[in-house]
């Protein structure tokens, strides 16, 4: 039996989705600060600022704020790689031990975008690094009201422009 250090390093969280929208505007939904803050966030954790130098080295921060409570939350990282519009990788850390996952760890995203035939995009995330299996849940309830959230910004943002 692997160590327990060993089993909790290898903790990632796998999701796949796809969008009905090109791949260049899903990418520009990841990659433009002003479309990010639209969706980035569960319904009950939505974003209210996001930051972004978009490149690699370059860092990333998001602020969540309830819509329960009188709580923000924040994360950041720094872009490892930008290929666009097809990949995008990053470290994540929640920035205070007021999180659900207690002491923050590093973790790293990768997000692949893929061009479907029909003009649909697959998106193909990854969160490797997770703590714990609470951690693994949590950022899966987190993330899959995220991707629920970018699916309905796409729709609108289709149908308005």
């Amino acid at each position: 039996m692997a160590p327990a250090t060993d089993r909790l390093a290898s903790l990632s969280l796998t999701l796949r989705r796809i969008f009905d929208a090109p791949r260049e505007l899903v990418w520009r939904a990841w990659s433009q600060p002003e479309m990010l803050v639209a969706w980035l966030g569960p319904p009950e954790w939505p974003a209210v600022s996001t930051e972004q130098d978009l490149r690699p080295g370059g860092g990333w921060r998001a602020c969540l704020r309830s819509t329960t409570e009188d709580r923000v939350l924040w994360q950041g990282g720094v872009y490892r790689e930008v290929v666009p519009p097809e990949r995008l990788v990053f470290s994540f850390r929640w920035e205070s031990d007021d999180h659900e996952d207690g002491v923050p760890v590093e973790t790293l995203v990768t997000v692949i975008l893929i061009e479907l035939p029909d003009g649909r995009t697959q998106m193909d995330f990854t969160q490797q690094g997770l703590k714990s299996d609470e951690s693994l849940a949590g950022h899966r309830h987190g993330w899959t009201g995220t991707f629920a959230r970018l699916e309905q910004f796409l729709l609108t943002y289709r149908r308005t422009t």
